[in-house]
C-alpha cells in the first residue's frame, strides 16, 4: 500500500505541528495559530511513529512537544505562547 497515496496536499505556506492530544502546551500553540489565522497541519505523535522518530532527530534525542516546522525551515520547539506570536508576527513582515 502506498501510504504517500493517502497523505493530504499541504499547501507550501502551512505549518506543520508535532504534539499531543495530551500535552497543555500543544494546545495552546494551537490557540494561537488559529488566533493568528496561521495554516498548519497538525500530526500527533501517540497516532504516527515515524513523525515521532522525526520529532526525535530535530530535537536532539528528545520527545518535545510542541516542535513546530514553518515552511522556511526554521524550527521552535516549545516554544511560549508569546514567543509563537512574536515568531509568526515576524514572519508576516511590515504592513501585515
Amino acid at each position: 500500500m502506498n501510504s504517500s497515496a493517502k497523505e493530504p496536499r499541504i499547501a507550501p505556506s502551512t505549518i506543520t505541528v508535532y504534539g499531543t492530544r495530551s500535552c497543555g502546551d500543544c494546545h495552546l500553540a494551537k490557540e494561537v495559530l488559529e488566533a493568528e489565522g496561521a495554516p498548519y497541519r497538525w500530526i500527533d505523535l501517540d497516532l504516527d511513529p515515524r513523525a515521532a522518530a522525526k520529532v526525535v532527530a530535530i530535537s536532539g534525542g528528545y520527545r518535545s512537544v510542541p516542535t513546530i516546522l514553518f515552511p522556511d525551515g526554521r524550527v521552535l520547539v516549545e516554544p511560549s505562547p508569546g514567543d509563537l506570536t512574536a515568531h509568526l508576527r515576524r514572519g508576516r513582515g511590515p504592513g501585515s
